[in-house]
């Protein structure tokens, strides 16, 4: 039965090793994530929640940190499969945070900084 236990326990971190490694964030401006020269400004569309991910992929999920339709976002770079690397500044804290969404629930609605 031990021997069991210790296989499912080796096995898990195997995968847990994995789900880390999987969520190395690209450097954004980088061949994977062309960067947004000037950063967009882009709004959530759809319904329910979007949520934050700490890297563009599907299992590095940022546990509670989502956006919600109409909230306005500032997008820095896009992968070619469909992610954005985003921050959102709420607007009755001041805080932010920082990460990659997918783009498809996004809508630009211009560009941020001086305009040229």
């Amino acid at each position: 039965m031990r021997t069991i236990w210790l296989g499912a326990l080796l096995a898990s971190a195997v995968v847990s090793h994995a789900a880390q490694a999987a969520c190395v964030e690209p450097q954004a401006g980088a061949q994977a994530a062309p960067a947004f020269s000037p950063p967009l400004a882009q709004v959530v569309t759809g319904a329910g929640r979007l949520q934050f991910y700490s890297a563009p992929n599907g299992q590095c999920a940022v546990k509670g940190v989502f956006v919600i339709p109409n909230d306005r976002l500032i997008a820095y770079a896009q992968t070619q499969d469909g992610w954005s690397s985003v921050m959102y500044l709420n607007p009755r804290t001041g805080g932010d945070v920082s990460g990659w969404v997918r783009s498809a629930r996004l809508r630009t609605v211009g560009t941020v900084g001086p305009k040229q």
